[in-house]
């Protein structure tokens, strides 16, 4: 099963950014990544035992702050459509779950679309203004991914609360 960990947005970001969303053009090529999905990885682990994998972030995880973050503008990835992430402690608490192990610089986002070719520029333009609410991320999570008929969906596995203490 593969497994990543994770930062979900809340309820209110989710609505407020789908909102957003239904109100772009439905271009040839672009899926769309289900509300539910939506997520800010923090590490990815591939196919791996969970109970070992939560074993492992269980340390690296106790007493980290709670970053305070939003969602802003477009980017890209040649094929994949993503908001920023910003704020302060994300990166720390990527870096924590193991973001950048696989040798890549970790960059905090949120993936709205897969697309067959490059992503359409009106998309990015679109949603280059754009800019969510502040929140505090509780919490990480332990996903894995599971495949239905309905397409992929993801479960959390475990989860972990963060220090919601000022530092």
């Amino acid at each position: 099963m593969v497994l990543f960990s994770a930062v979900l947005p809340p309820a209110a970001v989710v609505e407020a950014l789908a909102a957003e969303i239904g109100g772009l053009p439905r271009l040839d090529g672009v899926r769309w990544s289900s509300p539910e999905n939506w997520h800010v990885t923090l590490g990815f682990y591939g196919e791996e035992d969970p109970a070992a994998r939560a074993e492992w972030l269980r340390p690296r995880l106790a007493g980290m702050p709670a970053p305070r973050i939003w969602l802003e503008g477009a980017g890209a990835f040649t094929r994949v459509l993503y908001l920023g992430v910003y704020g302060e402690g994300i990166t720390e608490l990527g870096l924590a779950a193991g973001a950048g192990d696989e040798g890549r610089p970790y960059l905090p986002h949120l993936t709205l679309a897969r697309t067959r070719e490059r992503v359409p520029p009106e998309l990015r333009r679109r949603l280059s203004g754009y800019r969510s609410e502040m929140w505090t991320a509780a919490e990480a999570v332990l996903m894995r991914s599971r495949r239905t008929a309905e397409g992929v969906r993801y479960v959390a596995v475990e989860r972990f609360p963060l220090s919601q203490q000022a530092s």
